[in-house]
């Protein structure tokens, strides 16, 4: 009995002690004067105003602590808001309150509402408040306790903080441009930081944010289980990073795993890095794997990645082989101080092998240099084939080269074999210079369909322009213009020669608005679509018809030559050529006319003549046109070009021929009987 007596006691005695704890507590506890206090010291120190509505209030149960309705914070100067929450609790120290201290034990906060701004002059609007910027007023920092100072060294040690259902907005006055990350959740563990010591300890940090950029929603995840930092050593657990956005046929989850971090003030090392990848657009899928051990010094701010390894692969059911998988080796190294990097990777697939290797001088503007090597590439092999588009349906050959500006690109591009829509090239070189929205690629060689070209390429996104300069020397035509425009029509080898320019804001307006000059020679070749020979022999029963005769451009029919040459004035999308020469062995070709680029058309009229000396070789049957000259009209779209023989005036001419044959016969006769006289007069 004895023992429970003394036992009863104690009891007594403690919650004797509670209770008078707890009321010396609120006896010392003045809410409005905190309130009034934190006002005026925000005002002094950052010139916002501080604004905390209702009481401030003291709880004792689960724990002492401070709790607050709504607060909001204003920009300097009272007028803009900057901050606003709506409930916050602040954890405090039992102990340390009996001597008038304030120890934080742990941070809730609600509804927490920011906006952070850029300005023009690149300066944020939170210097005030972390100590970039002076105040706006010099003052004396007033004191924050007992012999302390605004400069003291900042000390922490909290059980934890949570922030919930917090909005953020990012605004760049500069750049022009929002960001906002709402239903952001920030919680932890305990705390630990020494200013003087420079050291920081957190357990169980975790970040989660939601929110929406354009139509797509994007969700965020950070999970450290330790970290601590040091200047002599520094290290943690593994650190997860995931996010994921989601829109319309689209979603992209990517996670990032740091693993063996550890180092210190001056120096980090990663032990692993690696990325996941994994998206889906459509029926098209990317998943891809990146790992590599880092190496980071962060008095100098240099990261180097030594060892970058890892795999991309994409699966599409419109790709002709389906599936296409990628491994990648390479290594980056950049310095933040100075803005640079260094990237090499190497991959190979199927027959390709890729190389390349950038050097950024600066990020933004970004100024980049480049050296791509491949050995052999087919496009095709790996895109979808092409649709066919409906004659009515609108087409979107909308043209944009803005995204030149802002940007400085050099660098070089070596290929050895490439097909692209078609066509086909091989040891293509050449040099790539993008500074002030010009791109100039030149000079611009390669070898293609048995022959070689040289010259230039421009863009111009002031404008929308381009140019184009080339020298074809040795191409097999017909080919070329099947796998380039899909259209046969000529035949022959031989140099083309092109300078042209244009601008506009489509395909379309590029092709009505195309200038410059070209030129056409070839040899040991052929006209498609038509035979002039076959046609001509077949005039001989409709001479008297008076009729013209017209004919489709038919696949099988052509007309062979020896020499071709032409060349052309270009103007509006309209190419005129007056100066068409065309040899066979027993025709000429001449002509004069129009090949509208951007109509799709031609109206030409090409003049054909049947050569003295046309006995044999298929020549003989056009005996009765020889001396005439036969008018050929080829006109009409380009898919479906028609050729007219125009006869109407050909029996007249034909006549006037057979005169003129008939005068040039009886003045010989003439010539001859005078000088047999003039040879008898004179004995000779």
């Amino acid at each position: 009995m004895k023992v429970l007596r003394i036992i009863g006691i104690g009891v007594g005695i403690l919650v004797a002690l509670v209770a008078a704890g707890i009321g010396l507590l609120h006896a010392l506890f003045d809410g409005e004067k905190i309130k009034a206090e934190l006002t005026r010291v925000t005002m002094e120190q950052t010139q916002r105003k501080l604004d905390i509505a209702g009481q401030v209030e003291l709880a004792v149960w689960p724990e002492v602590s401070i709790r607050l309705g709504r607060v909001s914070l204003t920009e300097p100067g009272g007028k803009e808001g900057f901050a606003a929450l709506d409930s916050a609790r602040v954890a405090v120290a039992v102990l340390p309150l009996l001597s008038k201290h304030v120890q934080v034990r742990r941070i809730e906060v609600t509804g927490l509402k920011a906006t952070l701004v850029k300005k023009k002059d690149g300066t944020l609007n939170i210097g005030d408040l972390v100590g970039s910027d002076k105040p706006a007023v010099d003052q004396p920092a007033p004191k924050v306790g007992a012999g302390a100072t605004a400069s003291s060294p900042v000390q922490l040690d909290i059980a934890g903080i949570r922030i919930a259902n917090a909005q953020l907005t990012w605004r760049d006055e500069k750049a022009g441009s929002t960001t906002s990350l709402s239903n952001l959740d920030i919680g932890s563990g305990r705390i630990v930081a020494d200013g003087a010591k420079q050291t920081l300890a957190v357990d169980a940090l975790s970040i989660a944010a939601k929110g929406k950029t354009g139509a797509d929603a994007f969700e965020l995840k950070l999970e450290v289980p330790k970290l601590l930092v040091s200047p002599d050593k520094s290290g943690g657990e593994t650190l997860r990073l995931s996010a994921t956005l989601a829109g319309s046929g689209r979603n992209v989850v990517a996670k990032l795993l740091l693993s063996g971090v550890e180092g210190n003030a001056k120096t980090l090392k990663i032990g692993k890095l690696a990325l996941d990848l994994d998206a889906t657009a459509g029926e098209t899928t990317v998943r891809g794997r990146l790992e590599s051990p880092v190496a980071a010094d962060l008095a100098a701010q240099t990261l180097a990645l030594e060892n970058l390894a890892g795999k991309i692969e994409i699966a599409s059911p419109q790709m002709p082989m389906k599936q296409l998988s990628l491994p990648i080796a390479g290594k980056l190294r950049t310095d933040l101080a100075k803005q640079n990097a260094v990237l090499e990777l190497g991959t190979k697939f199927d027959e390709s092998k890729i190389g390349l290797k950038l050097d950024v001088a600066k990020f933004a503007p970004l100024a980049l240099g480049f050296d791509l090597d491949i050995d052999q590439l087919n496009i095709d092999k790996y895109l979808p084939p092409s649709s066919a588009t409906p004659e009515n349906a609108p087409r979107e050959d909308k043209l944009d080269f803005s995204g030149l500006k802002g940007h400085d690109v050099h660098g070089k591009l070596r290929i050895g074999a490439l097909q692209a829509s078609k066509l086909k090239l091989a040891k293509l070189n050449a040099t790539v210079r993008l500074a002030g929205g010009r791109l100039e690629v030149a000079p611009l060689g390669m070898n293609l369909y048995e022959g070689t070209a040289n010259g230039s390429l421009s863009l111009n996104a002031n404008g929308n322009q381009l140019a184009l300069k080339q020298n074809l020397a040795g191409i097999s035509i017909n080919p070329l213009m099947k796998d380039l425009a899909d259209k046969d029509l000529l035949e022959g080898r031989g140099n083309v020669a092109l300078d042209v320019s244009s601008r506009g804001e489509s395909v379309a307006a590029i092709k009505k608005a195309l200038g410059g000059s070209a030129s056409l020679s070839l040899k040991d070749g052929a006209i498609k679509g038509i035979n002039l020979a076959q046609s001509l022999r077949d005039i001989k029963g409709r001479l008297g018809a008076k009729q013209d005769a017209t004919q489709q451009a038919r696949a099988s029919d052509k007309t062979d030559f020896s020499e071709l040459t032409a060349t052309f004035r270009i103007a509006n999308g309209v190419a005129h050529n007056d100066d068409l020469s065309m040899k066979s062995p027993f025709l000429r070709l001449s002509g004069a006319g129009d090949i509208d680029i951007g109509a799709g058309q031609m109206n030409y009229v090409a003049k054909t003549s049947v050569v003295a000396n046309s006995a044999g070789q298929g020549g003989k049957d056009l005996e009765h046109l020889k001396g005439l000259t036969v008018p050929v009209r080829i006109s009409g779209p380009f898919e479906s070009l028609s050729y007219r023989l125009e006869l109407g005036n050909l029996i007249a001419d034909a006549a006037k021929a057979k005169v003129e044959e008939k005068k040039e016969e009886v003045k010989a006769r003439v010539e001859e009987k005078a000088r047999d006289k003039l040879k008898g007069l004179f004995g000779r």
